[in-house]
């Protein structure tokens, strides 16, 4: 069985294994190996079809993307075109990534466009929502932990994505052992960011439920894509449109009362801060995030065994009197006390009865500049002798 990519033809479906549609004799073979099963998604700039290529053994299924504006007017269908060759663009300069669908072709033929990129088998999160129930702070920190990894990627190579959004996150239906399940397609309003384009505004796109406000103004930032992230997942934690739990008047996010089940203060915070419309008080990168989002992870508690490397064999629980002593570690402890508070008798002695501070007149230090060796050395004996008494339990 296969599908006629003529737009034109009435009866596109084929069931028949032949090379030609049975309708209006169309080649069913895009490059004499790509042929199209069923169409999957239609939108404003083209349709997309699942497929096989025919020309591997396994015959290894893959998707069809048909370039075929269905809006009018030649500033429209330009501005298509650009986003169908950018989309082909960012998905080759991007290379292989295992969560970024791979670009097998791009080419044109019958005077259409047409890509041809990896098949991702599973459903995306807007389906995943509608057939489950809200996601838990659990799914939440999984997909931040599976999907900000790919976006680093991306920003790494200067490539905004600019259009994320639960359509355009889909769930391997097979679980990966080495890398995360959650794929991001849909690169068509991914965007290079040079430095011109940086500075310069331009067109904005993206769905707007999901735009960040200075992409609004055609200024997208690699902080734009993390604001998206953040409102993909309250919509997940909520069940609503972000459009439902934002409060326009006092330009704040009312996420929180629509929860399902509890988020802990660390991630509502994690969220808040993805989620700042003002570009300079949100996480500029994503390695902001994940440090944040792991912090309890990187500050785990010290294992026993290197606490017991530098403390002492037993612990001091109590703050310790100079007059008495518990045990030996104790007195220890207070016999450096003892040091300590005989030095600065001696200094009273020293400096005439007056206490030593950091406001001593010139006549206190030359008061304790003058006194004679010999009476340093009558005090550090008498010293010593109160020092021997209280170690042998005389004071």
């Amino acid at each position: 069985m296969s599908y006629c990519l003529n737009p034109n033809c009435p009866k596109p479906l084929n069931t028949n294994d032949g090379r030609f549609c049975q309708t209006c004799g169309s080649k069913l073979l895009l490059k004499e190996r790509y042929q199209a099963i069923k169409p999957i998604g239609q939108g404003g700039f083209g349709r997309t079809f699942l497929a096989v290529d025919e020309d591997k053994p396994s015959k290894p299924r893959c998707v069809i993307k048909q370039f075929y504006p269905q809006a009018q007017g030649t500033s429209t269908v330009q501005k298509a075109v650009e986003l169908f060759t950018q989309e082909a663009m960012r998905l080759d300069e991007l290379g292989k990534h295992p969560q970024i669908p791979e670009l097998l072709a791009y080419f044109t033929q019958d005077d259409r466009q047409y890509l041809v990129q990896e098949f991702i088998d599973g459903l995306n999160l807007a389906q995943e929502l509608a057939q489950k129930s809200a996601f838990n702070e659990t799914q939440i920190r999984q997909l931040l932990n599976d999907l900000l990894p790919v976006l680093q990627f991306c920003h790494a190579r200067q490539v905004i994505h600019r259009d994320i959004k639960p359509e355009n996150i889909i769930c391997r239906s097979t679980p990966q052992q080495t890398h995360g399940n959650l794929v991001l397609v849909d690169f068509g309003a991914a965007k290079e960011a040079t430095y011109t384009a940086l500075n310069r505004t331009g067109t904005s796109i993206g769905s707007p439920e999901y735009v960040a406000p200075e992409q609004i103004r055609g200024r997208a930032i690699f902080a734009s894509d993390i604001y998206s992230l953040g409102v993909t997942c309250i919509h997940l934690l909520t069940q609503r449109s972000p459009f439902d739990v934002y409060d326009t008047h006092n330009d704040a996010w009312m996420w929180r009362q629509y929860l399902t089940s509890p988020v802990s203060n660390e991630l509502s915070s994690i969220l808040d801060k993805m989620l700042e419309s003002i570009p300079v008080r949100r996480y500029q990168t994503v390695d902001e995030v994940l440090k944040d989002l792991n912090k309890g992870q990187q500050l785990a508690p010290t294992p026993a065994a290197s606490v017991k490397q530098i403390a002492p064999s037993t612990s001091i629980s109590t703050p310790v009197s100079i007059n008495k002593a518990s045990n030996q570690i104790n007195k220890e402890f207070e016999e450096m006390q003892l040091d300590q508070e005989l030095e600065e008798m001696k200094t009273l002695f020293l400096l005439g009865g007056k206490p030593k501070n950091k406001t001593n007149t010139p006549s206190q230090t030359q008061s304790s500049t003058s006194q004679p060796s010999s009476s340093k050395s009558k005090i550090d004996e008498e010293l010593e002798e109160l020092k021997a008494k209280y170690k042998n339990g005389e004071l």
